[in-house]
């Protein structure tokens, strides 16, 4: 939205095509429409969304929500998929603003029905307003599940337990990166604040967990963990975990631009100038998809690659660019100081990246277990492409979005090789399951009304994945 605010308020002809059906993305989800008190519950950041969504709106951007973007070529052809049908705009610059995933959080038991990502209940809450019904139990480190935590307790919602996965060694290697991060603004203030009201709540804030599984047969009936020497189980009917997130690399990967390994922020990320530019020509990545950065910093690094945009048009010069970016450039660096303390102090453990268990459920989608994989390590299969055409992994309908950095990880353990070395799946197109209506379309150039099918197909729906 930012991008599109100002390379639009330059006059570049800017076209918006959303997946969901209203602006505002994962962090402002349905702020236009959210129910007031939900929306007071969710508290004044998300609140401060409405005044950014509004200047979307009335900017000169054209808007296509409902769209799916599911291929761009080195040729900057976007394919695209929505209401209407498939289509391909030819662009002459691309944003790419996919943002974040939550990181994987493998653990014993972790598939079952009621067990879910801490992000995806507060995506429940924001988009329908729905709350957990009985005791919830929230697992894990970042201060995202801070952040739930205190909107549940706003909402009314039992919760039975916070368990903390932060390792405590963590806290000793972050003070070295807490003087920069006071100077980042309200962040740590924010963060206190969220921990203080939880103790005068008296939310059992249970520090130092390992060894967590989630227990049942059917579905989730307890969550079992350890504290030192003590075993402890609590009976709970949902477990909501996280363990920060990272960018969601699918369509920048596909499209060939280079990644880096982050060791800090252990993830893969697009390669990218100070601008937001990538080294695949006319390509751009901005918010959490280029790095964790956060919504304000995400605003910020949306309006330089905006303007940078309309310099590269001609619609301003690059003394211009420069002048209107000098506070966005300020803002997002200063910003940014806070980053290497949360890395450091939410820094997720090993056990829980790298699952032990070899029972332990690493690709979701084709049910494929950590033991499985590292039997096809001592086989041979050296890199993650070896293990997905062995094992299936990344085949599925999330194409390795929740099982490609623990593939990786694990291989990176077994072998003692860097992540740099090992790398992540060869990501192709689509990178979204499409209709091969939509394929047939392109062909054509018009949407069948019906697709005829060999008899085996008859009566089911085809979709084109990896």
């Amino acid at each position: 939205m930012s991008a599109a605010i100002a390379a639009s308020a330059s006059g570049v002809d800017v076209v918006v095509l959303d997946q969901r059906k209203a602006p505002g993305g994962q962090i402002y989800r349905n702020i236009e429409a959210a129910n007031a008190d939900v929306a007071s519950s969710l508290g004044t950041d998300y609140l401060q969304g409405a005044d950014l969504v509004k200047q979307f709106r009335e900017s000169a951007a054209e808007y296509r929500p409902d769209a799916t973007v599911w291929e761009i070529s080195v040729g900057l052809e976007v394919y695209v998929s929505g209401g209407s049908g498939a289509r391909i705009i030819q662009a002459q610059r691309v944003v790419i603003a996919t943002g974040a995933l939550e990181r994987p959080f493998p653990i014993p038991g972790w598939t079952l029905p009621g067990v879910m990502a801490a992000g995806a209940a507060q995506s429940l809450l924001k988009q329908d307003g729905l709350l957990p019904e009985g005791s919830v139990v929230l697992a894990g480190t970042g201060p995202l599940i801070l952040l739930l935590a205190c909107q549940y307790l706003d909402m009314g919602v039992n919760i039975a337990a916070l368990l903390e996965t932060t390792h405590p060694s963590n806290r000793k290697r972050a003070l070295a990166y807490l003087p920069q991060a006071v100077t980042a603004g309200k962040y740590l203030w924010k963060g206190a604040t969220m921990l203080k009201r939880l103790k005068h709540h008296g939310v059992r804030h249970i520090h130092g967990v390992e060894a967590l599984r989630a227990l049942g047969e059917d579905r989730l009936r307890q969550v079992e963990f350890r504290v030192g020497s003590s075993e402890q189980i609590i009976d709970t009917s949902l477990l909501l975990l996280h363990q920060g997130v990272v960018p969601d690399v699918n369509l920048t990967g596909a499209l060939g631009c280079a990644m880096d390994w982050d060791n800090q922020s252990l993830c893969f990320r697009p390669r990218l100038d100070p601008w937001g530019s990538s080294s695949v020509a006319g390509i751009s990545v901005v918010g959490d998809g280029a790095a964790i950065i956060g919504s304000q910093s995400a605003i910020w690094a949306g309006k330089l690659a905006g303007l940078d945009a309309a310099c590269r048009f001609n619609h301003i010069d690059q003394g211009q660019r420069d002048a209107k970016t000098q506070k966005a450039q300020r803002a997002l660096k200063r910003s940014l100081k806070v980053r290497p303390f949360l890395e450091t102090l939410y820094r997720p453990a090993n056990a829980f990246r790298i699952p032990e268990q070899p029972e332990t459920i690493v690709c979701r989608c084709e049910e494929v277990e950590a033991g499985c994989i590292r039997k096809q390590i001592e086989c041979g299969a050296m890199d993650p492409n070896a293990i997905k055409s062995r094992l299936r992994c990344g085949m599925g309908p999330c194409q390795g979005r929740y099982c490609g950095l623990t593939v990786s990880e694990i291989i990176a353990a077994e072998t003692g090789k860097q992540m740099s070395e090992i790398g992540y799946y060869r990501l192709r197109p689509p990178v979204k399951p499409v209709p091969i209506s939509d394929i047939l379309a392109l062909a054509t150039g018009e949407l069948p009304a019906e697709v005829k099918l060999p008899d085996p197909f008859k009566k089911k729906t085809l979709w084109l994945r990896m």
